[in-house]
């Protein structure tokens, strides 16, 4: 059963549902995974959606932050919901298909402004949730599973525009990335996107604060696409949906889509 899969930090489903209908509609994946919805599941607009042929959907939702969700074409019922390092946060959503595929649906802290967790609570609760994460796999070693979402860092070197620059950047620093690693370790994650798409800068998120960001250019590759080994190889036609960022009244983030021959 083949099917294509995005994923996408929406940045509030309800002031962006114009945009994820248009998305639906003219690129059609079979499911859509978004974060940031900022809805509860209760306020998540799903008319237009299953008018579209989204029919099955799972979500966890808060009032005015966080929150994941998965639209489907696909049959599709709830596989749990995660509390990573118990922070009460509406962050994760699992999905299993009729095939036996669970996809996993993630929305990581973002940390924050400053890398210390001795001065920002905010990096520390980013940390203990890779790490719970990580522990979780171990514990469950996952298997004919996809992890899809806004991980909120960009691990390689080609994943932001200047590796040097970002150093000491939150999203890019050397114990975020070595976090990050030892979580995919954990579950023996392959990186879809970057299996496909080995080579070069590849960036899935543009700041609002750059007036041009287009032309300035200055990405970082934060959304991403896992697979488990069992079913990696069957993942091809990675793509970044640049365009969509210039989209009027954007989300930061592009979609990220990848297909599956499952």
């Amino acid at each position: 059963m083949p099917f294509t899969l995005a994923t996408w930090n929406i940045n509030s489903v309800r002031l962006r549902e114009g945009l994820v209908a248009r998305l639906m509609e003219e690129e059609a994946p079979d499911i859509l995974c978004l974060q940031e919805c900022k809805s509860p599941v209760d306020k998540i607009p799903t008319e237009a959606f299953e008018a579209l042929g989204y029919r099955w959907r799972v979500a966890r939702g808060q009032k005015g932050y966080n929150g994941v969700a998965i639209f489907s074409k696909l049959p599709l019922e709830e596989a749990g919901a995660d509390d990573h390092a118990d922070l009460g946060h509406a962050r994760h959503i699992a999905g299993r298909l009729e095939n036996g595929v669970t996809i996993h649906n993630f929305y990581v802290p973002a940390g924050g402004d400053v890398p210390d967790r001795e001065v920002n609570d905010k990096f520390g609760q980013k940390l203990d949730y890779l790490t719970s994460m990580r522990d979780a796999f171990h514990a469950d070693r996952p298997a004919k599973s996809i992890l899809v979402g806004d991980l909120n860092i960009a691990p390689r070197e080609d994943d932001v525009w200047s590796h040097k620059q970002l150093l000491k950047v939150v999203s890019h620093t050397p114990v975020e990335v070595e976090t990050l690693g030892q979580t995919q370790d954990a579950g023996a994650w392959v990186d879809v996107t970057r299996a496909d798409i080995p080579e070069g800068q590849l960036y899935s998120w543009w700041s609002y604060r750059s007036p041009d960001w287009d032309k300035a250019d200055k990405g970082r590759r934060l959304d991403h696409v896992w697979a488990t080994p069992d079913i990696a190889s069957a993942a091809h036609s990675s793509r970044v949906l640049r365009h969509v960022r210039g989209w009027e009244k954007p989300s930061d983030h592009a979609p990220v889509f990848a297909t599956f021959d499952l």
